[in-house]
């Protein structure tokens, strides 16, 4: 049986990793590096960074950052944010990214998905997708979720898997920083709508939240960002309770 993952968000802006609520009211969680590193060491399976304004202030991800943050860990490194192309995501891979996230450019172009498989294989392709729960059902929304589209979830990640996409972070906006809980049924009619893993985001509040997502759906992994930053849950302990709980991880 393959491990579940605890993966540590760090989201980035003007070089300071940040986090706030529903996207919004963000303030600062600390130094990215220190973090990151932090993260390496005590067991967290991967980490993602998120420049999350890049695409806003219309710029590239911040590569001498993901330089930095690479030389300091021994996990997979997912990087996104501002990438719009083979050549952005060829910088990031370079500067010690192992995978790149995309998001808005990819609903913009999603021939993008395809070109970035075909040149660096569907294992380095992350499609980031932050999505909000309307009167009209489930909708993708864009630019660090300030651009709202007409386009239905569960149509795009089935679309962005066919394109070429390998793995899919599926953000909810409702629960994003409510600490509420994961958007379970969401996510796990995601999961089964596609073959390849799927990483839950947005919600977790207490370790429990953690066993419900992994008992309750069969999604690969769970992103958190607060609840680490802020030391509300402990990744250690986090995993010995789910190891506690017969869910596979690994434990350091």
């Amino acid at each position: 049986m393959l491990r579940k993952r605890i993966i540590p968000c760090l989201d980035i802006k003007d070089g300071r990793t940040v986090k706030g609520v529903n996207f919004v009211d963000l303030q600062d969680a600390g130094d990215p590096i220190e973090l990151a590193k932090k993260y390496s060491d005590i067991g967290a399976d991967e980490l993602v960074f998120l420049d999350i304004t890049a695409t806003h202030e219309k710029r590239k991800t911040l590569a001498k950052l993901v330089e930095r943050i690479a030389r300091n860990v021994s996990i997979p490194f997912t990087v996104g944010g501002g990438v719009r192309s083979v050549e952005d995501a060829d910088v990031l891979l370079h500067a010690g990214a192992d995978k790149i996230a995309v998001n808005s450019a990819a609903v913009k172009r999603p021939e993008l998905l395809t070109e970035l498989a075909d040149k660096f294989g569907n294992q380095c392709v992350v499609l980031s997708v932050d999505a909000k729960n309307t009167e009209d059902g489930w909708k993708v929304h864009l630019v660090g979720g300030r651009e709202r589209t007409d386009i239905d979830l569960f149509d795009w990640v089935k679309k962005a898997e066919q394109l070429g996409a390998g793995e899919i972070l599926f953000t909810s906006m409702d629960h994003d920083g409510t600490k509420g809980g994961f958007a379970l049924e969401a996510l796990q009619k995601v999961d089964e709508l596609v073959s390849i893993p799927v990483i839950a985001s947005g919600g977790a509040g207490k370790e429990e939240h953690f066993s419900d997502l992994f008992q309750q759906t069969e999604i690969s992994a769970a992103l958190a960002a607060s609840v680490f930053h802020f030391q509300t849950i402990e990744i250690p302990e986090l995993k010995h309770k789910l190891a506690q709980e017969n869910i596979p991880v690994r434990t350091v």
